[in-house]
């Protein structure tokens, strides 16, 4: 008798404890499932200060507010923070940088984030310091610029093209270093300096090498820059996180940066600037314009 009243009181333990494991499984169960990921309605979007931010501002956060989503604008004063945010979720979507730049960065820092659309850019240019005019270089004269490897590879080219420097010979212009410098025939004191502060170097120095959106934050405009870059291999892209490519979230404001509001928007606001390479040629778009 006794030991049939301990098997059943073992029985007894046994079933309660299985019921204790099931019940904690049971809590654990819900999770945020795929429809709720493509139901997103709030949107973080990060940029830099000046053009990138009016865009969303102006045109971009209106649009998707129409939609019903509630969208958020956070402005960086630097390059490396809208990657690393976008990587931790603190951002959903940023929007400043080209496309060689969030290559390196992507490759560096080991990121899952991608480029998903471009966006209209103002070109880099070499804008008047002490000087004010190509013609009055010196030897010895001093020229910030950019210190990014990718922005500053883009400097050099341009001085290059000035004939102010002589780059080595089959080196990777898009990576080009202050070590490729072949000949610095008139001495130039190059000083590289964080893209925010370029505007304000410009009382310190001959000469300045500006990122686009950073010249019209301060407000200096294109058509007093002494040169400005040629080409489009520097038209700006929208980055999100590789996971989110599918989203309905990312098609909406697809779709906002290339509506035909927008596009009227940007042609008359930032005129001079390199617009994406899917609005088609600038002389196209021009005359889509004015139709």
């Amino acid at each position: 008798m006794e030991t049939t009243v301990k098997q059943y009181l073992k029985f007894l333990l046994t079933g309660l404890l299985t019921l204790t494991l099931v019940a904690c499984g049971e809590e654990k169960a819900p999770q945020t499932t795929s429809s709720e990921v493509s139901e997103k309605k709030e949107i973080v979007i990060g940029t830099t200060v000046g053009d990138f931010a009016d865009m969303v501002r102006d045109q971009v956060k209106p649009a998707l507010e129409k939609q019903g989503y509630q969208v958020k604008l956070l402005e960086f004063t630097d390059y490396v923070r809208p990657n690393m945010a976008l990587a931790d979720h603190s951002i959903d979507i940023n929007i400043f940088q080209h496309k060689p730049y969030l290559d390196d960065f992507v490759q560096t820092h080991h990121l899952q984030i991608m480029p998903v659309f471009q966006v209209p850019t103002g070109p880099l240019g070499i804008y008047a310091g002490k000087l004010d005019n190509l013609n009055k270089i010196t030897n010895g004269a001093s020229v910030s610029v950019p210190n990014d490897p990718s922005n500053l590879a883009r400097g050099l080219v341009m001085l290059d093209k000035l004939g102010w420097i002589k780059l080595k010979d089959n080196i990777n212009p898009l990576k080009a270093s202050l070590a490729d410098i072949a000949n610095n025939s008139k001495n130039l004191k190059l000083t590289p300096l964080e893209a925010a502060q370029l505007p304000r170097s410009r009382n310190d120095v001959d000469f300045a090498v500006i990122n686009g959106n950073y010249a019209t934050s301060s407000g200096l405009k294109f058509s007093s820059a002494l040169f400005l870059e040629p080409g489009y291999t520097y038209v700006n892209w929208a980055a999100i996180r590789t996971a989110d490519k599918d989203t309905q979230w990312v098609k909406d404001i697809t779709s906002a940066y290339n509506s035909a509001e927008f596009k009227k928007y940007a042609y008359k606001r930032f005129a001079g600037y390199k617009y994406p390479e899917s609005w088609g040629t600038q002389s196209e778009q021009a005359a889509s314009f004015n139709n």
